[in-house]
């Protein structure tokens, strides 16, 4: 929790000293009260007073009321503008960190997980905060002030107020000891039930084709179910510290009063004037201590919740991330060549490598295609290159340079990386193709043209209603899968990359359409880089080099002629795909 308030700045510390002062003035304006109460308690009891100067008292009790009020206003003002700072920079700290994620992160904390840890736990703290610097600050202030003022008053009051105080503690105590373990489950089922929903609308098209509603119900109801019982039991125990407290707080005023009965029975009538008034004014000191306990009683009911809302959010900040950024600006002599050199991966924790020493290298101008069985390891590999994850061994080189070394920036923007699911954001086909920073300034609508009549897209996007200022929903759910893939595509191609990475990019595509993109492919991309994995064999065949791999091992690599005749497993792919003679003729 301490972490956490590290992201206050100077100026949010000089704001918590007003706040301070700000309390201790309040607070003694609430204890001027019962002093005032006693001396027109006795100016009635006497006779000694006329009505005016009743009036004055009562006046003066008002005033310090509404003095009270403001301070109160102010307080919770400058509360409410702490709490929601320090939520503003914690979100945009974890969205930063979050950013700078690697997959082997995203994948450890699960992406249900960081939304929780993002929206629910920081505000727990946020509640926290703005009402811990209204009552954790001063329930403490009035508990020892309001104590101090009544402990020359009475033995037997006193006693009284201290048992009062012990039975709250002690109730107090019992149930955060029971309770708090109850909470950090309750913010891992919070992440469960955010995971299943997630799960559940975006594969609600196959939920509804499959008739799987009743079966994704009771996968709902099920942590729904832990969730509710876990915050039930939690609210159940809390439940108990109000009767309690006012159980205290009844006995407690009864305690005094009938006390105070016996000790104005005993005493003398000088004496009986002087108790009764002591005992009103113990009576509003001493219920000023037990609201201090029952404001410290709601803080403590907050706090733990809290405090574990921030553990979960330091284990963010404080993840070590396994992609180290380099400091190479990206500046070569060589442009376009990517060469991988004896590259082995396995992903962390896994017992076998998925990719095992492949070498080749792609220059300039060069297409080099990836073919493989399902598995066979064709897309883990290319991902290497934008370095999502990092070699286990060997390495890869851009323009004769190790993909370590880069800066993050300055190697994306030598990609145009196409990945083998079609990711559209909610915006117009403009912001879709234009999408990022790619170092080179801004694109022109012209370019956005180009992009999209290169991509085969602008057919189709001119058809819609604004153009290539058209909406596209979030996830491009107003999009076919084909239309998604080419604006895809369009995105990659105005970026006008060093290197593009197509992942199973034309999968969607008719055979028309992918003969006729492969075309202007060729002709729009001749000085980059084309890296390409595939599973049409149609699709690659005229490729200046094509890798095969099999179970992760690279099996041959040649042109699509060479590698008929020198390997088997590209000859049966290539053969379940097309006849003998179109082979020969392709």
């Amino acid at each position: 929790m301490i972490k956490v308030f590290k992201n206050f700045k100077k100026k949010d510390y000089f704001i918590m000293l007003i706040c301070v002062i700000l309390m201790v003035s309040q607070v003694w304006l609430e204890l001027k009260i019962p002093e005032f109460m006693s001396k027109v308690t006795s100016l009635v009891q006497t006779g000694s007073g006329d009505i005016g100067e009743i009036m004055v008292q009562g006046g003066f009790m008002l005033l310090c009321s509404f003095a009270s009020l403001i301070t109160a206003v102010i307080i919770g003002y400058f509360a409410a503008l702490l709490s929601a700072s320090l939520s503003l920079k914690l979100r945009s700290k974890i969205f930063n960190k979050v950013e700078s994620f690697g997959m082997q992160e995203i994948r450890k904390f699960s992406t249900s997980s960081l939304i929780t840890r993002t929206t629910n736990d920081v505000t727990q703290i946020e509640m926290t905060v703005a009402m811990g610097l209204q009552m954790m600050i001063k329930a403490p202030i009035m508990a020892v002030w309001a104590v101090s003022k009544i402990l020359d008053k009475s033995v037997e009051w006193s006693a009284l107020t201290g048992i009062g105080v012990l039975i709250l503690l002690a109730t107090i105590s019992t149930i955060l000891i029971i309770v708090i373990p109850k909470f950090e489950r309750v913010q891992k089922l919070t992440d469960k039930v955010n995971g299943v929903t997630g799960e559940h609308l975006n594969g609600i098209r196959v939920i509804h084709a499959f008739n799987a509603e009743k079966y994704q119900e009771d996968r709902f109801e099920e942590v729904n179910n832990d969730l509710t019982k876990t915050q039930m039991f939690n609210q159940r125990m809390f439940s108990i510290m109000q009767p309690v407290m006012m159980l205290v707080n009844h006995s407690l005023t009864l305690g005094i009063y009938f006390v105070g009965a016996l000790l104005i029975s005993e005493a003398g009538m000088l004496d009986k004037i002087t108790l009764f008034s002591n005992m009103v004014v113990f009576s509003s000191y001493g219920m000023q201590v037990i609201m201090s306990f029952l404001m410290l009683a709601l803080i403590f009911m907050m706090v733990p919740r809290a405090q574990i809302s921030a553990k979960r959010i330091n284990e963010v900040l404080e993840e070590e991330n396994t992609i180290k950024e380099g400091k190479f600006n990206g500046k070569t002599d060589v442009e376009g060549e990517v060469e991988f050199k004896n590259v082995t991966f396995r992903y962390p924790d896994a017992d076998e490598n998925i990719i095992e020493n492949i070498s080749f290298k792609a220059n300039k101008g060069e297409t080099v295609a990836f073919i493989g069985s399902t598995g066979s390891g064709k897309s883990t590999l290319i991902n290497l290159i934008p370095r999502f994850y990092d070699v286990t061994e060997g390495e890869i080189l851009i323009d004769g340079v190790n993909v370590k070394q880069y800066k993050e920036s300055a190697l994306h923007n030598k990609i145009g990386y196409i990945p083998q699911k079609a990711v559209m954001f909610t915006g117009t086909v403009k912001e879709n193709v234009t999408y990022g920073d790619s170092g080179k300034g801004k694109v022109s609508e012209e370019a956005v043209k180009e992009a999209l009549k290169v991509a085969q897209a602008y057919d189709f996007v001119s058809k819609m209603e604004d153009g290539v200022n058209s909406h596209i929903a979030r996830g491009g759910t107003n999009v076919s899968g084909g239309q998604k893939q080419r604006l895809s595509i369009a995105r990659a191609v105005a970026r006008k990359p060093e290197i593009y990475i197509f992942d199973d990019s034309f999968s969607a595509l008719d055979y028309k359409t992918d003969l006729n993109l492969r075309k202007e492919l060729k002709k729009y991309t001749k000085d980059a880089t084309n890296l390409i994995v595939a599973q049409r064999i149609g699709t690659i065949v005229n490729a200046d080099k094509i890798v095969v791999l099999d179970k992760g091992k690279c099996v041959g690599i040649g042109t699509h002629k060479e590698l008929l005749d020198t390997c088997e497993v590209y000859k049966e792919i290539a053969l379940s795909q097309l006849s003998k003679e179109e082979l020969e003729n392709a």
